[in-house]
């Protein structure tokens, strides 16, 4: 009787430190599981500060803001151009035409120098700062679609999910940065803009603008201006396309937003 409740008492002594292992197993999955889920973006609002004139003749395809002036780039073939635009009347005050066979794209300045990109024509037109072209161009070997620099990087987007940090000097891609949010890769990334660290892009056929981890390619926060021209009571007739531009004044730390042949350029503020 002795050798059986002792045999008993061993069993479920074995039993207990099954269930207990099981269960610290269970916990830490669980944990392992929970400290890998990706937050989703929070939702950005905003607070529109002033909106102002835009060329609707304008296919807006890159935006800078640069010592009180804008800059833009226009697309489309026989229509795209290199301006400077005076912010309160939304007349060019200096302008370039590409030649006809090419679609103008994203722009960026860097060492005093300015930078286009062509959309399908696989290249990057240079100009100094008064937009006299330079001999000097490169060639990009995907599409162009958006740039922007963080001051060191030419930072360029093709229209997938991955972000190019390119050497301005040689061309070369030194960092490529794939954007993810918590569904998996953001593709469509359009226009770019550079601040503090992230990376704020159009979405392509949204009107949406998305804020990216310029580390970790992590989308953290995405703002929605579907009817912002409608809810600012500007003309939104049918020939107005998708939000396309950014630009970031940092005095003010204010954004400059505008879209495809839209009507109006708006300055905003993130809340």
């Amino acid at each position: 009787m002795y050798k059986i409740y002792l045999m008993n008492r061993l069993a479920l002594l074995l039993i207990g430190m099954i269930l207990f292992a099981s269960c610290n197993n269970t916990d830490q999955t669980e944990s392992t599981n929970t400290s890998s889920v990706i937050a989703a973006p929070i939702n950005l609002s905003y607070t529109v500060l002033n909106v102002f004139p835009h060329d609707t003749s304008s296919f807006t395809e890159g935006l800078i803001w640069l010592d009180g002036h804008l800059l833009e780039s226009t697309g489309l073939n026989g229509k795209s151009k290199l301006l400077q635009i005076n912010l309160a009347n939304g007349k060019s005050e200096k302008s370039i035409s590409l030649a006809p066979e090419f679609f103008g794209e994203g722009i960026s300045v860097i060492n005093n120098k300015i930078y286009q990109l062509t959309w399908k024509e696989h290249k990057v037109f240079v100009y100094d700062m008064n937009f006299k072209k330079l001999p000097q161009e490169f060639e990009w070997p995907y599409e162009g679609w958006g740039m922007t620099t963080d001051g060191k990087y030419l930072i360029i987007d093709t229209g997938g999910s991955n972000i190019y940090f390119v050497n301005p000097e040689t061309f070369k891609i030194e960092r490529t940065l794939g954007v993810v949010n918590n569904n998996g890769y953001v593709s469509m990334i359009n226009e770019l803009e550079y601040v503090d660290g992230y990376l704020y892009g159009n979405i392509f056929e949204t009107n949406s603008i998305i804020k990216i981890n310029a580390q970790t390619g992590l989308v953290e926060g995405i703002a929605d201006l579907t009817d912002i021209l409608k809810k600012n009571h500007q003309p939104d007739t049918s020939d107005s396309n998708v939000l396309n531009g950014i630009a970031y004044n940092p005095v003010t730390k204010t954004f400059y937003v505008t879209g495809k042949n839209w009507p109006s350029l708006f300055e905003i503020k993130f809340n």
